[in-house]
């Protein structure tokens, strides 16, 4: 059979399973805390509400065998994980047999021959690439509409949760592109060719290019006044009546100048004009909103799960308006928790703190950054001109419990050369109660935070090799 009509046949399995579960039961929800994950627990809420269901939400930031542990002893009978779980199967099995559960999934799945009465839908059985083809919060919406058509509404919902997980690659893969031919026909989503720049909604426009990492703007990037006076030299005022200019507010031709005066300054780079490409507008969001944006309103969800306000996110994807402007108010915190973690990064790049190797660094930030932003610090970096000779970004902070986050990207992965995930696990081998994550292109993992100096050596070992059998300078 197709592998795409494979999967079809997952989900539709699945969604009539889901129907013969008893209206009375409360269902129990585990999802991630990232963006995707905030987009699939959204999506599944809508259905639940739909259908007149009861239900408990948990967002976390990685299931383990101690959140495992937690929900064995709760009361509930059916359980729903949302882009999460695939890691997890055997211990999903082990912990909560003669439960009903839905393991609804993108990520790459836990060697295991027995799922045993595990409802599991994830585009990986059916051999399709569930890290580039479909998030998980496109999973949870295909299977919702094959629950009820009328989820069809959240496609824009699914494409967030797509751009969120680092799926857009200027257009997406065939099952994305099924979900994002939904959103526009449903006027969830407008495609329009513009400029890749981070922020044209609500920075002004020296700010957005300033920080425009990706694509990197030479001279410009990472410098308010170059981002100043290359407007000048082009010939834009950055400013207007009413204050400073954002992208949005740009006539065509000052859209053009803006255009060809950041393609001359790429002219060094391997692919100049990469600055334009397709930008995900939401028609029915207010413009200059955070939200009006895909990319910016995935930024969001992920402000409010790296800071411990999920809900916040769940309720701007549901459109409640009053929990949407509080959520807004949550990206000035996550910004500076992030201006927190680069500073502390640039105090301590010639420190213990940090190691630079041939083709890799790891970055021990302790309890010195949260967490939960120590990967968006690692993608950040992956994206900026410091990093073009350090191929691997692994970044660690301590969280709660005693254990230690840790983060794996790449700055340029080769054409998808690497599987970050595999590398992680060769990282963790032989390390007792560490547990790792996510999927080719961004990984993690949770170790004691009292093997740290184990794991960095076995750390230094494998990248190192990898460095050298990949060929990477």
């Amino acid at each position: 059979m197709d592998p795409y009509e494979q999967f079809n046949e997952q989900i539709k399995s699945a969604a009539e399973i889901f129907k013969q579960v008893d209206k009375k039961e409360v269902i129990r929800v585990i999802s991630h805390l990232d963006a995707d994950g905030i987009s699939a627990c959204s999506i599944i809420i809508k259905l639940l509400n739909s259908d007149n269901r009861k239900y408990s939400i948990s967002i976390v930031q990685q299931l383990n065998k101690n959140v495992l542990s937690q929900l064995t002893s709760e009361p509930y009978n059916c359980f729903i994980f949302t882009d999460i779980g695939s890691g997890m199967i055997s211990g999903i099995n082990e912990q909560l047999r003669g439960r009903k559960i839905f393991v609804l999934d993108h990520h790459s799945i836990e060697k295991s021959d027995d799922f045993g009465g595990i409802v599991f839908v994830n585009p990986h059985l059916s051999g399709i690439d569930g890290g580039k083809e479909i998030s998980g919060a496109g999973v949870v919406f295909k299977f919702a509409c094959a629950v009820d058509k009328n989820m069809e509404e959240l496609a824009h919902i699914a494409i967030i949760g797509a751009i969120g997980d680092l799926q857009e690659q200027n257009g997406f893969l065939r099952l994305n592109d099924e979900i994002l031919k939904t959103a526009i026909e449903k006027n969830k989503i407008k495609v329009i060719k513009g400029l890749r720049i981070f922020g044209a909604q609500t920075k002004p426009l020296h700010k957005a290019l300033e920080y425009c990492t990706d694509p990197y703007i030479p001279g410009v990037s990472g410098s308010e006044s170059g981002a100043i006076q290359f407007l000048y030299q082009i010939g834009i005022e950055p400013k207007n009546r009413n204050g400073w200019k954002k992208i949005v507010h740009l006539d065509k031709e000052d859209m053009k100048k803006l255009v060809t005066g950041i393609i001359m300054k790429r002219l060094n780079e391997a692919k100049p004009e990469d600055v334009l490409g397709n930008v995900y507008i939401l028609p029915h969001e207010e413009e200059e909103s955070p939200t009006r944006d895909a990319k910016e309103f995935a930024t969001l969800l992920n402000a409010c799960g790296r800071l411990g306000r999920a809900s916040l996110g769940i309720g701007a994807c549901l459109g409640d308006n009053k929990i949407k402007q509080q959520a807004i108010k949550s990206l000035g915190d996550y910004k500076k928790e992030i201006v927190n973690a680069l500073n502390w990064y640039n105090e301590n790049k010639f420190s213990d703190s940090i190691f630079w190797g041939k083709g890799f660094v790891i970055i021990n930030a302790k309890s010195n950054v949260m967490s939960t932003i120590i990967g968006t610090l690692a993608s950040i970096l992956s994206k900026s001109n410091i990093m073009t000779n350090n191929n691997f970004i692994l970044s660690m902070a301590q969280a709660i419990e005693g254990n230690t986050k840790v983060s794996l990207r790449t700055t340029n992965n080769l054409n998808g050369a690497f599987d970050l995930k595999k590398i992680i696990e060769e990282m963790i081998n032989g390390i007792g109660n560490a547990e790792a994550g996510g999927h080719q292109n961004a990984a993690g993992a949770i170790i004691p935070s009292d093997k740290e100096e184990i794991f960095i050596e076995s750390a230094k070992e494998v990248l190192g090799r990898h460095v050298i059998e990949e060929g990477v300078n």
